[in-house]
């Protein structure tokens, strides 16, 4: 058993480390240029070096990237949960619910209508849509343990949601500021508009003031319409029960309701939740370092079209959703 675990850390301890060494410098950067911030910095690193340095692309840097970008990531938002208190996390989750439910709708009726224009059918547009929707790869994975899709359709959904997201952290940013969008609106805005938690977060933390805090519990929450979303289609599939509870609620979710509580009685130690920005960082330098140019290109042309459409309509309405109640 010493042994196993031994050899688990000689693996993991390349790719992690590199991911460390990518986020401490991707952390100063983001000092310097605070407009962009770590986060981006790190993602943008990463993907520089995946592909411009060749040994990094050799596979023993892989299960220290795998971790960074899973393992690290989930722990950072347990972490940056003991920041966080309960009355809070209720109103966060009270104001967004509107705008939460809006662009969900959004996201499943469009792909359903795109999806038939576009010739986009069956699990493919279904993944896309959930994806969108609900909490990107997160979802697709759900979705995909369902519906028992072919693997082109996961691929394909997969190599859409990931583009979106590199798009979002690197323009949401940038276009709040010219909008003028209080740190507020702007975490309501991604929370409800980009995809993945690493980009939600990314891209709010970027923008900075408690943009980032606002943001992740607004993702979070959104992240529990997997359970209704999923239930239905698990019905619909004739295949109740196939799903177990742990694949639909996240471990790492139960972790931050955890850490919302035990921070809101006083008993985590001051300055843990500081250490969740960086654990941030160091997630989104093991993405950076995974990307790929033919991860981009696998969405192929109609898919990619639907996810990118989707993506605008669920940017666009949630603005709209929030000047509709006032929150813009």
């Amino acid at each position: 058993m010493l042994e196993t675990k031994r050899s688990r850390l000689a693996r993991t301890a390349p790719g992690l480390l590199l991911s460390l060494a990518v986020a401490a410098v991707a952390t100063g950067l983001g000092a310097v240029v605070p407009v962009v911030g770590g986060p981006v910095f790190a993602i943008v690193l990463g993907a520089l070096a995946a592909a411009l340095v060749k040994p990094l692309q050799d596979p023993r840097w892989a299960p220290g990237r795998a971790t960074a970008s899973t393992t690290v990531l989930q722990l950072s938002i347990v972490v940056l949960g003991t920041g966080l208190q309960v009355r809070q996390v209720v109103r966060v989750g009270t104001e967004s619910l509107p705008v939460m439910l809006g662009t969900l709708a959004v996201a499943l009726g469009g792909a359903w209508l795109l999806g038939r224009l576009l010739d986009v059918r069956g699990d493919t547009r279904t993944l896309i849509g959930v994806g969108t929707g609900i909490c990107g790869a997160s979802a697709i994975a759900a979705t995909t343990a369902v519906l028992n899709p072919k693997q082109t359709h996961v691929a394909y959904a997969l190599g859409t949601i990931l583009t979106c997201n590199v798009a979002a952290v690197l323009l949401f940013p940038p276009i709040g500021h010219l909008l003028d969008l209080s740190p507020h609106a702007f975490g309501l805005w991604a929370g409800t508009a980009i995809n993945d938690t690493s980009s939600v977060v990314a891209a709010a933390y970027a923008y900075g003031g408690d943009a980032g805090e606002y943001a992740l519990v607004v993702k979070l929450t959104r992240t529990l319409m997997l359970v209704p979303v999923i239930a239905f289609l698990a019905i619909r599939a004739n295949r109740r029960g196939a799903l177990p509870w742990h694949r639909v609620v996240p471990p790492f979710l139960l972790g931050f309701v955890a850490a919302v509580v035990l921070g809101s009685l006083g008993v985590v130690p001051a300055g843990v939740s500081a250490l969740g920005p960086f654990l941030i960082t160091t997630a989104l330098a093991g993405i950076g370092l995974s990307l790929r140019p033919n991860d981009l290109r696998r969405a192929g042309g109609a898919p990619l079209l639907l996810g990118v459409l989707l993506w605008l309509a669920v940017a666009g309405s949630s603005l709209g959703l929030q000047a509709l109640t006032g929150t813009l």
